[in-house]
């Protein structure tokens, strides 16, 4: 096995006791023992007879002085290290839980102006005998680019079990903004040297310039390790123990604010624009068709779904259709090709620069998927197109035995471009969102054909691990698969599956709010990067995901995994704030690109439509385009977040799904949350236009009074447990 220098020192100064002791702990059955080296602080964490970590808890790069500090309640060692560079401390923590956990915190004082060429990473599996190369085991899932900085894997040999390894990289935000640079790939590593290796500027002939100010202290790490003790026997058990210790890690960190949005206003401008902007449509045929981008690209039949199955729902919440959504539907005819018996993804008379006949494979499907929820709300045109369209759907699926390549030709499935570049992959996550697809035909005809081919799908993908993930809302939408194909079947299998997909899903999420360049404009917390290899969130897949958890909750009960439930709650919760800056109106001028992506159009601040692109490194917002196809969104976001109570002047307000909300009298409503159980919610009363907000009151099930959070003539709202139900009354 080849090594690092830094590997072999380790090694070395384990063999020769070149490490003097500073403090032990225990921490349940695992025994924490923290030593200065010649170079660096270590903990090294055991399990007796089972080996272990060495982590290394700050480089200090040359000699230095340790201090053990008294530690507070919270604590369970506090550190401090004085040297050249200044003064590092260094915190040990755990909190109590159902599993075992480490925090391990380094701030550093620099006592002058520091350049970091370069720093190592920080965590080494050690055998029996405290050997670094004598342990063996399997990295499971590293981060990706600018995603959730999380290193998950299993020390085989000895048999020391599973660890999640968390780096809270918000706490890093001033180091990233001193030093200029982001933490890309910053987690991961190459067995046996694991962990973080923090970024640093590329070395060159000329030396990175950008020094760690004098005087103004700095989190260089904040560390989370979280450990069972038995390796998974399979990916389902793997992705479940990646969810719960994911929770764990997650319930340690200081979450950031949401704000309150009006998403109802918001989708009331936007209905508007969709309908009078000249850049929001086009006629053929007779028809009106949306642009996918402001005045630009052809019409295609995802977008037309997309906005009309929206516009459906925003009918439904407001008890009136819209003129617009009836002029949409009334040209889908247009897209159905009566040869073929598919839908196709242009109009026929799309241009020559279009090859006509491509489709990516995913394409096939979700305008099924959004025809499939009109068809179930009774819409007889739909289900006729949904219908005459599913043959070819199955055709398509069984051709490629459920591994579908990126793209290919409708008329002969021949493959155009077989997989992606970035992994070697075709689309992997096509099966879930197939499998959506035949449940929905299933709940509409009663044929057992279409069970079959959602089971197949959903077997054809195990065994990915964490590789499902190609496009965020697929994955999502696959989880919802498996999780009513569970309900249907009762087969535990599928319950367990839905993990493998949220897993990946959360392993592609932003667990960090960045504060980098202009990122301070925007939000990106929780927020999942568009596909597998994107270096930016989409609006799209954000307000998408979210309807596919809010299906996936609807159809779980009391068997999900608890951090599961709580994942997805707090998704959903901070996408409601985070996607309000995809809108140009609200970012400033100067964050919003000024040339967008070819043949995508423009940005045009005064329309209520999203950006599609927002960089969690501080880019330019806007780069790929204005979405009018993610016009959606507001519609989305709106129907779920707000509930008409009759009679009342407001509307209730929650960032959680409500799982049920009760008329339990004249003035009074009992309201259920099913979020995580230590995570708070917002819930408030938004007036109504031409009505006055009255006094208001709530109250916990046991009693407790809840006091306002924040009030207005226009709005009161409460922060509530987010687990629970909850006594509303007005007068």
């Amino acid at each position: 096995m080849s090594a690092s220098p830094y590997v072999l020192a380790l090694r070395q100064a384990l063999r020769d006791g070149g490490t003097s002791a500073v403090t032990t702990f225990d921490i349940g059955a695992l025994s924490v023992e923290v030593r200065a080296g010649p170079d660096s602080v270590w903990a090294f964490v055991r399990r007796a007879g089972a080996g272990g970590l060495a982590v290394r808890a700050a480089y200090l790069a040359g000699p230095f002085e340790c201090e053990l500090l008294n530690a507070d309640d919270t604590e369970l060692a506090k550190l401090r290290l004085s040297s050249v560079l200044g003064e590092h401390i260094v915190t040990f923590r755990t909190r109590d839980d159902a599993l075992e956990s480490l925090r391990i915190t380094v701030a550093l004082t620099p006592a002058t102006p520091i350049l970091v060429p370069f720093l190592p990473r920080d965590l080494y599996p050690l055998d029996r005998n405290d050997d670094p190369l004598g342990a063996s085991g399997r990295v499971e899932a590293g981060q990706r680019g600018l995603n959730v900085g999380v290193l998950y894997f299993h020390i085989d040999e000895p048999a020391f079990g599973n660890v999640l390894y968390f780096q809270n990289l918000t706490a890093m935000n001033p180091y990233y903004r001193a030093t200029k640079i982001a933490p890309d790939n910053a987690v991961g590593g190459v067995w046996p040297e694991l962990g973080y290796l923090p970024p640093t500027p590329a070395q060159s002939g000329t030396p990175p310039t950008h020094a760690l100010p004098a005087g103004e202290t700095v989190t260089m790490s904040d560390a989370i390790l979280v450990f069972r003790h038995d390796a998974p026997p399979h990916e389902r058990e793997s992705a479940r123990q990646f969810l719960q210790m994911l929770g764990v890690a997650y319930k340690q960190l200081a979450l950031p604010n949401t704000d309150f949005h009006d998403w109802v206003g918001r989708a009331e401008r936007t209905l508007r624009d969709l309908d009078e902007a000249p850049a929001a449509t086009i006629r053929h045929y007779g028809h009106r068709y949306i642009h996918p981008y402001t005045a630009s690209e052809y019409p295609d039949i995802m977008v037309q779904m997309s906005i009309i199955s929206a516009l459906h729902d925003w009918g439904k919440w407001t008890g009136e259709e819209s003129p617009l959504k009836k002029d949409l539907q009334a040209g889908l005819g247009k897209f159905y090709d009566p040869k073929l018996r598919t839908l196709r993804r242009y109009l026929p008379n799309v241009g020559k620069d279009k090859n006509a006949d491509a489709v990516d494979s995913w394409y096939l499907y979700h305008p099924l998927l959004n025809l499939s929820n009109l068809a179930l709300d009774g819409d007889t045109q739909a289900r006729k197109l949904f219908l005459d369209s599913i043959d070819y759907a199955i055709k398509a699926a069984r051709h490629f035995d459920y591994v579908w390549p990126v793209q290919y030709d409708v008329t002969d499935f021949s493959v155009i471009t077989d997989v992606a570049g970035a992994d070697g992959r075709g689309q992997t996550d096509v099966g879930g969102v197939y499998a959506w697809v035949m449940l929905q035909a299933f709940e509409l005809t009663d044929d057992k054909r279409f069970l079959d081919e959602a089971r197949a799908a959903l077997d054809a993908a195990m065994g990915l691990r964490f590789n499902v993930n190609y496009q965020a809302n697929l994955t999502a939408w696959g989880a919802a698969a498996c999780m009513r194909l569970w309900r249907i079947t009762n087969a535990p299998v599928y319950l367990e599956q839905s993990y493998v997909y949220l897993g990946s899903f959360f392993h592609n999420c932003e667990i960090w709010e960045s504060q980098l360049e202009l990122a301070v404009h925007y939000r990106n917390f929780l927020g999942a990067t568009c596909l597998q290899d994107a270096p930016y969130m989409a609006i799209y897949e954000c307000f998408e995901s979210f309807a596919a958890f809010e299906r996936y909750l609807d159809d779980s009960g009391p068997e999900l995994d608890p951090a599961v439930r709580m994942l997805i709650a707090e998704y959903c919760k901070y996408a409601l704030d985070r996607a309000w800056y995809y809108y140009p109106d609200v970012l400033p001028p100067e964050a919003i690109s000024p040339e967008q992506r070819e043949s995508n159009g423009y940005v045009d601040r005064k329309l209520s439509f999203p950006l599609e692109d927002l960089y969690p490194d501080g880019q330019l917002a806007g780069q790929v385009g204005q979405e009018v196809y993610g016009a959606g969104a507001a519609f989305i976001f709106a129907t779920r977040a707000f509930t008409h109570v009759e009679g009342a002047p407001f509307l209730v307000f929650s960032d959680h799904l409500l799982r049920a909300i009760e008329r339990t009298g004249e003035r009074s409503l009992t309201v259920t949350l099913d979020g995580g159980e230590t995570c708070t919610a917002a819930i408030g009363l938004v007036r109504r236009k031409r009505h006055k907000l009255g006094k208001s009151r709530v109250t916990t099930i046991g009693g407790d009074v809840v006091r306002a959070h924040a009030s207005s003539p226009d709005r009161v709202e409460y922060r509530v447990p987010a687990n629970g139900r909850l006594i509303l009354t007005w007068e």
